[in-house]
């Protein structure tokens, strides 16, 4: 019997040798991993040269799986071919190919031809289940390329850049940095470890007021995005220390360091949170409203205070006040996931809250906007267009996952055992406009919910 054909063939709009060229750079194996079975690269050695190797640990829902692969063919601008050495096929020979149809535009092409363990028995029984996995993981890689390669190549002509990015562990910076780098920008980490020079890392320690930046370090934008997780344990006062001064601190540190080069970057954008606005039930919300009253207000309040000695330096500064991010990987929606696999998820309390949100894709496309948009300064929301109650959000959450959702958890319950943190973040009813986004012209991935929940969950149409 002979192996399985899978292939997949989508359209972009933009030269075969840029498309190649964004397969070809640091970060696009992190970008093409389908957020709802990570992978994580345990070892690589080139890039999609023959004879690169790369080893990786992923999953297949909870079944964990190592992965090594090595590129055995690279035509440049035209095709490359990797094959698995180990793994879970029998046989894994994927083709990348890049056909020019005409000078701006081009199509991607991948083709798989695989057999299963204990071939041709094995692959008759689970061709099937295959073919589809296959088809969720490369609607989403092709849906990926498409919107990330438009989006650099609308802003081509003004880089690349050189971005230095504090936070980039995180579910927000580990998401921007492939993102960034696969659009051909240098990012250079901030670190609080001993730094590695070869990678352009750049030691700091906030706590210490230090931050080992001089001007041989040319810099065109600074990404700051670090601080004390917020949604993890109850508000003690030693914690609430630590949110403000992770924040405070740490930006000030930066914003004064920025203020005093003599070549200083042209932009720094600033995290924030929509948590600045506090609980304001159905109000709608643009950025020109004054802050709240909640902890969280002015923990925001004060974040953003802290960016003014670089505005006052005549850097471009802008804060991002991020809705609630929405990824597998992590945030609010990792959180849901699993009691809404399994079933029992619902809504909270009377469900009535506000939700704004924003998909992941969105959160690094409406940065990557405010680093190129000359007009945006000051605070900017990053929300999506179409917030929802916690009731919508639930039932679209177990709509997409064909799960019901009939179980409420007590606003009781949720004080009780989160407190003043639960009642600031969870209970709280925050309904934003994401008004300069809209008005310099942001173009949503995913404005609304069911399609950012389908993306992101592997639920699309096929």
């Amino acid at each position: 019997m002979k192996n399985k054909i899978f292939k997949k063939r989508s359209e972009i709009n933009a030269p075969a040798e840029a498309v190649f060229k964004w397969h070809a750079r640091p970060g696009a194996i992190e970008r093409l991993s389908p957020p709802w079975d990570p992978l994580k690269i345990i070892s690589r050695t080139g890039g999609i040269e023959t004879g690169a190797e790369v080893k990786m640990h992923l999953k297949a829902g909870p079944i964990p799986i190592k992965w090594h692969a090595r590129h055995v063919d690279y035509r440049k601008n035209i095709l490359f071919k990797d094959i698995q050495i180990k793994g879970p096929f029998s046989q894994w020979h994927h083709t990348h190919r890049f056909i020019p149809v005409g000078p701006n535009k081009c199509i991607l092409e991948d083709t798989i031809e695989y057999a299963l363990p204990f071939h041709p028995a094995g692959t008759v029984l689970m061709a099937p289940f295959v073919e589809k996995k296959l088809a969720q993981i490369f609607t989403y890689r092709h849906n990926t390329t498409i919107a990330d390669i438009t989006t650099h190549q609308s802003r081509k002509d003004q880089g690349p850049l050189t971005i230095l990015i504090s936070g980039a562990s995180g579910l927000l910076g580990s998401a921007l940095i492939p993102f960034l780098t696969t659009g051909g920008h240098r990012v250079r980490q901030l670190v609080r470890r001993e730094p590695d020079k070869a990678k352009g890392e750049i030691r700091w320690d906030p706590s210490r007021g230090r931050l080992d930046l001089d001007e041989k370090d040319r810099i065109d934008a600074v990404i700051h995005l670090s601080g004390e997780n917020i949604g993890q344990g109850r508000w003690t006062p030693v914690k609430k220390k630590r949110i403000i001064d992770s924040r405070v601190n740490s930006t000030r540190l930066i914003a004064r360091t920025l203020s005093k080069m003599k070549h200083p970057p042209k932009v720094f954008l600033c995290a924030s949170a929509i948590g600045f606005y506090g609980n304001r039930d159905d109000t709608v919300l643009e950025e020109s409203h004054p802050a709240g009253t909640d902890f969280i207000s002015e923990v925001c309040r004060m974040w953003e205070d802290s960016t003014e000695a670089a505005a006052s330096a005549g850097i471009r500064t802008v804060q991002l006040r991020i809705g609630i991010v929405l990824s597998p990987a992590g945030g609010a929606l990792g959180k849901l996931l699993l009691p809404f696999q399994m079933g029992i998820g619902g809504k909270i309390g009377t469900g009535r809250q506000y939700m704004s949100w924003i998909s992941i894709d969105d959160t690094i496309g409406a940065i990557h906007h405010a680093l190129f948009e000359k007009t945006i300064s000051g605070p900017v929301n990053l929300v999506s267009p179409n917030p929802a109650t916690n009731l919508e959000f639930t039932q679209k959450l177990a709509h997409v996952l064909s799960r019901p959702s009939v179980f409420t958890v007590p606003e009781i319950a949720i004080k009780t055992f989160f407190g003043e943190m639960g009642r600031e973040t969870i209970l709280s009813s925050t309904r934003v406009r994401p008004g300069v986004l809209s008005e310099t012209g942001y173009l949503f991935r995913h404005p609304d919910l069911e399609g950012a929940l389908r993306h992101l969950l592997g639920k699309s149409a096929y």
